[in-house]
């Protein structure tokens, strides 16, 4: 089984989502049963969605659940917390643009652009790693070259 790192916030989403989906999953179970009883279950568009909806839902939920008991939560890790890491929050700033960036280091599950959060797996991410406050860094992106001045890492 395959170790998912996820900070407590990440964690707590998906518990959120799995909570969710089995809400979902009992209120699609009782559709279904309600289309059954009408009849003939070839034609009935109701019984066929609605098991088609089961199905995914079902998916998910089996995805959600193997995430969560393999998963490691950063927060209690004791990682070094001069060095970027997954958790992280990056203080940064562009050498072209000299423009300041903040970002946070998330699992896939958590990342969120709109909210400063990105993937641990981004290329801009993946060149972060392991530096540390104070070090310049290059870092190659699908747009070009960045040249980026860490200024501070920080972890809540």
């Amino acid at each position: 089984m395959t170790e998912v790192y996820l900070t407590k916030d990440g964690f707590e989403k998906l518990q959120a989502e799995l909570l969710e989906l089995k809400r979902q999953k009992n209120e699609i179970n009782i559709e279904v049963n309600e289309a059954r009883e009408q009849g003939d279950l070839k034609e009935n568009a109701g019984y066929i969605y609605g098991k088609e909806k089961q199905s995914q839902l079902m998916t998910r939920i089996s995805e959600l659940e193997l995430r969560l008991r393999s998963a490691k939560i950063v927060d209690n890790m004791a990682v070094n917390k001069d060095n970027i890491r997954l958790g992280a929050t990056v203080t940064m700033r562009d050498e072209n643009t000299k423009a300041t960036l903040v970002y946070t280091l998330s699992s896939a599950d958590e990342a969120d652009p709109a909210e400063g959060k990105i993937s641990v797996s981004s290329p801009l991410a993946q060149g972060l790693l392991g530096a540390s406050a104070g070090e310049s860094v290059k870092v190659r992106l699908p747009s070009g070259e960045k040249h980026l001045a860490i200024l501070k890492v920080d972890y809540k």
